[in-house]
């Protein structure tokens, strides 16, 4: 998966198009991302003898093929690539060639 934790991203596809975001949690495994502020469900919270009921509003996944990594320099979505550099792995914009990490 290219996305991780604390990337940039666009939502490129679904009913939240066109908005930006932080990644709070990438779950790899699933092939989904938690993104802030995109893909909005309510959660009813019951009462407990300690808090009261409310209603929640929380941030719920999207799958990774639905956002793209966007390039702060460029000011644009881009793909990523990976280049070795000393025997490392690093992830590169495809845009303009730079080095993600």
């Amino acid at each position: 998966m290219h996305i991780k934790k604390d990337d940039t991203v666009l939502v490129i596809t679904g009913k939240d198009k066109g908005k930006k975001g932080k990644v709070l949690k990438a779950m790899p495994k699933d092939g989904k991302v938690i993104v802030e502020g995109v893909n909005i469900q309510t959660k009813h919270q019951k009462q407990t003898r300690t808090a009261a009921s409310e209603i929640k509003h929380q941030e719920g996944p999207v799958d990774v093929s639905n956002v793209m990594y966007y390039d702060s320099k460029a000011k644009a979505p881009t793909r990523i690539g990976y280049k070795i550099e000393g025997g490392v792995k690093k992830r590169v914009s495809k845009k303009t060639g730079a080095l993600i990490d």
